[in-house]
């Protein structure tokens, strides 16, 4: 059974794209993109690649050879992936370069989290366009689950960060899927070329089988039409990712991708204000997922509750009650430094500027979250909240706060503005916040967002 191939994805310079066209152009219309012209000064693009343009392994082995590294074996499936492999670098180099064998498998070394392990080596930047990244900040400053004692079985989802280092030879291959949380993610070739086949959100459904559990693995496969009786129905965009290319990949856009030469490339994975409700969605959806595959022993269940989160947790990389602390603590991060940028800026109209419209539509849209979260009553712990007075004073979301200023004050192209002192922070904010300077809730987070939109939106009129 063949494809339908109806289309190309677009391509442009990224030297002809600000930041405002992209967001609102393949951001907020959720529509994938190849962009070019953004990685040339890249040390990676110079250490990373030989002469003759293939990947320079023996720099690899030498400089990280004792990295402990996942492979996948591209000719072996296990469950709904391919089967996995675990080997240190110089391991790896060693038998992709002794692959001489037809009979060998085709291995492709994935989601290496180079950056957290290698932080002084500086292998590149990420571009503008992408550093509206709220998933990598907040992991560079927190760990996604903060009940330590139950979660610290499943540290393999306890990720450091979602920034990835991908190498196979000609061959190497990554079955039909869609982005882990429905994120967004870019993937820039340092080298080798990659074949893309997307597959448009509104036809998602039609490589899944009829209870929407199990997804089409291989599209070039006889598929089972009998199990996915939607499949030949299907139609795909194409694009073959060149060198130096970086390809925007939009959130719910399943796809698969082949390496049509020797490649190593740089992925992220990442959320904003324009994707935060596909994160949502699939949170919920995997919520009550996971709720009714243990349904049977509720009745004989001390925590039933409690089941259902740390089962989420393992299957999605994160639960509900770690989705609200998250938003919790970045929603205050906006409001510190949309605080601090309108206390140096003074003028009322500073808070019209492309960055404070920025940090109040992310406000917005947390909101919005958390409005949908109150209807599907989603945090019911009462250990789940955050402490207004101490999180102000903690150096570890000042740091997060930090981290945010300077991002949105690139993105914007704007001078970095100093954070205000944990004291003016707290006499501020404590105007919008509940009277026990406590977030419990979705519920208080919304009232907080409400209070201190109306307070800024006067200074918009």
């Amino acid at each position: 059974m063949g494809i339908e191939i109806v289309g190309q994805i677009e391509r442009i310079n990224g030297k002809e794209l600000s930041y405002g066209d992209f967001a609102e152009r393949y951001l907020a219309k959720n529509q994938p993109v190849v962009i070019s012209d953004l990685n040339e000064d890249w040390r990676a693009r110079e250490d990373w690649v030989s002469e003759n343009g293939r990947p320079n392994l023996h720099f690899f082995a030498t400089h990280f050879g004792n990295s402990r590294v996942q492979v996948a074996d591209c000719d072996t499936r296990e469950y709904t992936d391919q089967k996995r492999l675990e080997m240190s670098v110089t391991e790896f180099v060693e038998q992709w370069t002794n692959n001489n064998s037809i009979e060998e498998s085709v291995l492709y070394l994935k989601d290496w989290h180079f950056v957290k392990e290698y932080p002084d080596y500086t292998a590149y930047q990420t571009p503008q366009l992408f550093s509206d990244d709220w998933l990598n900040i907040y992991l560079d400053n927190y760990q996604m689950h903060e009940d330590k004692d139950n979660f610290h079985k499943y540290d393999q989802i306890s990720c450091s960060d979602y920034r990835f280092v991908y190498m196979g030879g000609k061959g190497s291959w990554t079955p039909l899927h869609a982005d882990v949380f429905r994120s967004y993610s870019w993937s820039a070739n340092v080298c080798g070329k990659k074949r893309w086949l997307f597959l448009p959100p509104p036809q998602s459904h039609l490589v899944y089988d009829r209870y929407m559990k199990n997804c089409v693995y291989d599209i070039f496969e006889e598929v089972n039409e009998t199990k996915f009786p939607g499949f030949k129905k299907t139609t795909w965009l194409e694009c073959i990712q060149e060198p130096g290319e970086i390809i925007f990949v939009p959130s719910g856009w399943h796809h698969q991708v082949y390496n049509l030469e020797d490649t190593i490339s740089i992925n992220h994975n990442w959320l904003n204000a324009y994707n935060l409700s596909w994160v949502w969605d699939l949170l919920w959806k995997d919520y009550k997922d996971t709720e009714e595959s243990i349904e049977d022993i509720r009745d004989i269940c001390d925590d039933f509750e409690a089941i259902c989160q740390r089962n989420l947790a393992a299957n999605t990389g994160m639960n509900l009650n770690d989705f609200f602390i998250f938003m919790s603590r970045f929603s205050l991060g906006n409001m510190v430094v949309l605080q601090s940028y309108s206390d140096k800026h003074k003028a009322l109209n500073s808070c019209s500027s492309a960055m404070a419209q920025n940090l109040l539509l992310n406000l917005s849209t947390i909101r919005k979250i958390m409005m949908t979260m109150i209807s599907a009553g989603g945090v019911t712990s009462e250990e789940v909240y955050m402490d207004l007075r101490e999180t102000l004073e903690d150096p570890q979301f000042l740091r997060l706060v930090r981290d945010m200023g300077r991002t949105y004050a690139m993105i914007h192209m704007e001078e970095e503005d100093q954070v205000l002192s944990s004291k003016e922070l707290l006499q501020k904010l404590s105007g919008f916040a509940d009277p026990k300077m406590q977030i419990c809730s979705p519920k208080d987070l919304v009232e907080m967002i409400n209070h201190h939109n109306t307070f800024f939106s006067h200074l918009l009129a």
